[in-house]
């Protein structure tokens, strides 16, 4: 009877328990709080992190979820605004600097083995007689051979603070043992000025990968080059080219225009407008110049064809550029990353802004090249359709179009001419490359006395690379049928000659070979013969 009456009373103490459990609760956690709430009145980033430091259940390490918050706050800006940790920062720099620590050897991953390619003149390996050919076989105690090697591991052991010394092992044809080299590594520069050459008596190419710190006295070197040996006309090859350093683009655009026309000016909500014009020292304003561009030509190869169209100094080339448009400002930390805040955009001199649509996120962004695929639109210009709302007129009054991109004067469609279902399967095991290696290797002696293309070309069509070529691929599991063959002939034939001249004497040997098969450069040549000025009138974009 008694344990009846008290579990009546059960119920009640259960309730008051649990409002007192809350009233307590309720009250710590505003003694807590205090500070949090005051400080999410001002900056709620700030007092996030301070609420994970002082309250939350585990242990964290706050440095590294900042590290891993910062992309995807900046990647809600825009597609370029970026942020660079310190541990990528130097190599990022190297590049567009045009330098870096190593042992000056240009090499290919072949049958699990890592081979010598090329070696830098006047770079640490030369002096110590490191051949093309070499195998690396050994750095300080890492095996570099069998499968499963790959570049970022050789690069990773090679690369390093100029001035250490690191020990490489090389297996040289011909001999038994092994040579030791320590090699003491030095500054290696990377060059952003592929070649220059004279494509016949009156025209000269140059190609431009990149724009680095060194790359206007790159340029201008190339240039003068090309001007000693009788250049009337200039091809300026940017395609494939991704941008980077303003300044170099600036001094290069200028060595075409007369004082005061317009480069490019920049603008942003919190920059006012910059302009950028020719100050009347241009070495070259007498040249006629054509510029080649493609889909992925992009920021500062987009601002050089720009000036050069909207200016009506040349041609413009090629495929609608890529259409990045967007000024970056580098702001460094204390740890020594850093962060690339887009501030402003770029117009060319008619006032097109070069940067195309992100507003449907990076994603679609960077999707949009396949898209232009999808659509036809590097097969034919129709398919590109251009607001009237985006129409611009060049200096001699042609109109030109904005939305993103630089639209060529001449449109080149890609070149499928040659393609079949054998040369998609060679491409894509890379067989011409590892054959033109494998022979240039073979007859390394033979070849390394011929020092012009035509000496290439006519030794090997005398030798047969073609036939040589198609018993090497079906050894490696891809057999050729005639039809396929008959397709594709021209073009196999042609990129395993300039792949072998490359591999021993360098781009000089590449770039006047693939000629023969470039329907874009082909084309760029024809219109170096007509120089705008004679043709204000021509046609635009077809």
């Amino acid at each position: 009877m008694r344990n009846t009456k008290f579990s009546v009373y059960i119920p009640v103490l259960l309730a008051l328990t649990l409002v007192t459990g809350i009233l307590i609760g309720n009250r710590l956690s505003r003694n807590s709080g205090n500070s949090i709430s005051t400080m999410s009145r001002g900056n709620k980033l700030d007092a996030i992190i301070d609420l994970i430091q002082n309250a939350y259940v585990d242990s964290i390490s706050t440095d590294t979820l900042i590290e891993k918050t910062i992309p995807q706050l900046l990647k809600s800006l825009d597609p370029h605004t970026s942020y660079i940790p310190a541990k990528e920062l130097v190599g990022v720099e190297e590049e567009m600097r045009g330098n870096f620590g190593g042992i000056g050897v240009q090499f290919s991953i072949q049958n699990d083995t890592v081979m010598v390619v090329d070696v830098i003149s006047g770079g640490p390996s030369s002096k110590l007689g490191i051949l093309p050919g070499d195998r690396i076989v050994s750095v300080n105690d890492t095996l570099m051979v069998g499968k499963g090697l790959k570049n970022e591991k050789v690069l990773s052991k090679l690369r390093g603070e100029k001035g250490t010394k690191v020990n490489v092992g090389i297996k040289r044809k011909g001999f038994k043992e092994l040579f030791a080299f320590e090699i003491t590594r030095g500054d290696i520069p990377i060059y952003s000025v592929d070649v220059s050459y004279m494509i016949d008596p009156a025209t000269g190419y140059i190609k431009v990968s990149r724009f680095g710190e060194k790359t206007y006295e790159e340029f201008m070197d190339g240039m003068k080059k090309l001007d000693q040996q009788g250049m009337k006309n200039v091809i300026v090859d940017l395609r494939g080219n991704p941008g980077g350093y303003l300044n170099a683009v600036i001094r290069m655009v200028n060595e075409f225009l007369d004082k005061g026309e317009l480069i490019v000016y920049t603008e942003g909500n919190s920059q006012a407008r910059k302009t950028y014009q020719a100050d009347s020292r241009g070495a070259y304003r007498d040249k006629g110049v054509v510029v080649l561009i493609d889909d992925f030509s992009a920021s500062a190869s987009e601002i050089f064809a720009g000036a050069i169209q909207d200016n009506d100094r040349g041609w413009v080339v090629g495929r609608r550029s890529f259409g990045k448009g967007l000024v970056q400002e580098q702001i460094p930390f204390n740890d020594g990353s850093a962060v690339r805040l887009t501030v402003a955009r770029y117009y060319t001199p008619s006032g097109r802004s070069i940067q195309k649509p992100y507003d449907k996120g990076n994603d679609e962004y960077y999707h949009d090249i396949m898209d232009r695929a999808i659509h036809g639109e590097f097969q034919k210009v129709d398919s590109i359709h251009f607001s009237d709302t985006l129409k611009y007129k060049t200096s001699a009054g042609r109109t030109v179009y904005g939305g993103g991109g630089i639209m060529p004067d001449f449109f080149v469609p890609a070149d499928t001419a040659g393609y079949s279902e054998y040369y998609s399967k060679i491409t894509q095991k890379g067989l011409v490359y590892q054959f033109a290696l494998d022979y240039a290797d073979s007859k390394r002696n033979e070849l390394s006395d011929m020092r012009n293309t035509g000496e290439f070309e006519d030794y090997l069509q005398k030798a047969g690379v073609l036939k040589l070529f198609v018993a090497y691929a079906e050894k490696k599991g891809t057999k050729a049928n005639a039809a396929d063959l008959k397709t594709s002939s021209e073009i196999i034939d042609t990129q395993i000659k300039a792949y072998i001249a490359r591999n021993i004497i360098g781009e000089v040997g590449f770039y006047p070979i693939i000629k023969n098969i470039d329907k874009a450069l082909l084309e760029a040549i024809e219109r170096s013969r007509v120089p705008i000025q004679q043709n204000l009138t021509g046609a635009v974009t077809k």
